[in-house]
């Protein structure tokens, strides 16, 4: 059974820009902004962002009335200037598994005709509960096998767009302290959080939004706020080799590369920014990774596809590639979408192929499909928001998009 919230009658609405700014999932930076705009002197400061910081992150209040050690005239000033809310939920869908997808509409930046729309999925399991977030609207890599890929880039996620999903979702599955958590018939984890992990393997390239990004990861990761381990938190790349070492020096948490092919001749199809980055460079890349060990591995992503990358010669090679790089590596039973042309290998195959590859001294599970029914799986990610015009995206916020590699 599926279960679907709508919270809109139309979710293509053109919504209007807010005309208070939000300070739901803005960093250290644009809480000090804030405070001086409503008079906050210098050398109170660092006091008030921390108030703020323990209230947004720790406790997850949405009210500026529930700020109890704020004075009332603090309160009274930021609640004229700001508001606390997050990315809009337009519908949820709540999957036969637990698994729960949220599309969340944005506030229009700009000269954006109509609201862009993201979404967000939630992945709970008996001791832990994965979100996976969205890094961009749309996608620029066009991976054929990926639903996101037939939409065109709209645009990037801001800091405080990406930090509210992490909110949007500790909302709805009551995850700060003292909330009520909803009655899913026990399908959330058991453990105190409920979110465990984060995933940025959502809608999008992280590393196209690499400062935007990091700086969410950077909210997350703060220990007097949403406290979430940089060990638990996982970038997945299609393969921006420039970017990769830079990711761990600035950020530091797991990486996961999406691979899905032995090739170059292959992977140029399936995973198109081959053809700039070739298998040779991202694989240099990835062991020059900061921090690599056994212990901090990087996982490598490959789909399951029926006749297409799934011999036992695939399997075969790559571990001939992955040779010398601390790694795992997930096989991701292909999730379908409407008009994908692929299908997902035979489970005996996927069988074959992971006996292989387990022989080899890799660890290789096979990732089990969650979502499926509401296209909620790895891959099936998409929303209807409309790509800007060039000159629009100029006036938004002084570049152009970049261009898929060809």
């Amino acid at each position: 059974m599926v279960l679907v919230l709508d919270t809109t009658p139309d979710a293509a609405v053109a919504a209007p820009s807010p005309a208070q700014p939000s300070l739901a999932g803005r960093g250290d930076e644009g809480l000090r902004a804030a405070l001086t705009e409503i008079g906050i002197p210098e050398k109170q400061l660092r006091m008030r962002v921390e108030q703020l910081w323990s209230w947004l992150y720790v406790r997850g209040v949405t009210s500026f009335d529930d700020m109890t050690d704020v004075s009332k005239d603090i309160r009274r000033r930021l609640a004229s200037a700001f508001t606390l809310t997050r990315p809009e939920i337009v519908s949820e869908q709540v999957s036969a598994d637990g698994t729960r997808k949220w599309l969340l509409r944005l506030p229009r930046l700009g000269h954006e005709a109509a609201a862009p729309e993201i979404e967000t999925v939630y992945i709970p399991e008996s001791d832990r509960g994965t979100l996976c977030i969205s890094s961009q609207v749309g996608c620029t890599l066009t991976c054929s096998f990926c639903h996101t890929g037939t939409q065109r880039l709209v645009r990037n996620l801001e800091l405080e767009e990406i930090v509210g999903q992490i909110l949007v979702a500790r909302d709805r599955i009551g995850d700060w302290p003292g909330a009520e958590p909803p009655d899913d018939g026990g399908m959330l984890p058991i453990a105190e959080r409920k979110i465990t992990n984060i995933v940025l393997m959502g809608m999008g390239e992280p590393l196209y939004n690499f400062d935007n990004v990091r700086a969410a990861i950077e909210v997350a990761a703060d220990g007097d706020g949403l406290a979430f381990s940089k060990r638990r938190i996982t970038l997945s790349t299609s393969g921006v080799v420039p970017e990769i070492p830079r990711w761990g020096l600035e950020a530091g948490t797991m990486l996961a590369i999406s691979l899905h092919a032995v090739t170059d001749k292959l992977r140029d199809e399936l995973v198109p920014i081959n053809r700039k980055y070739p298998i040779a460079e991202l694989l240099e890349a990835c062991r020059q990774y900061p921090g690599l060990s056994n212990a901090r591995r990087i996982t490598f992503e490959y789909v399951m596809l029926k006749g297409v990358n799934d011999s036992l010669a695939d399997a075969r090679a790559l571990v001939r590639l992955l040779s010398g790089i601390p790694s795992k590596i997930n096989l991701i039973p292909f999730n379908p979408w409407p008009g994908s042309r692929y299908e997902c290998s035979d489970w005996e195959q996927i069988e074959k192929f992971a006996d292989v590859v387990n022989r080899a001294g890799y660890a290789s599970p096979v990732r089990t499909p969650r979502g499926r029914d509401i296209l909620a799986a790895c891959g099936q990610l998409k929303s209807e928001s409309i790509k800007l015009r060039a000159r629009d995206r100029v006036a938004v916020d002084g570049s152009v998009e970049e261009k898929p590699s060809s």
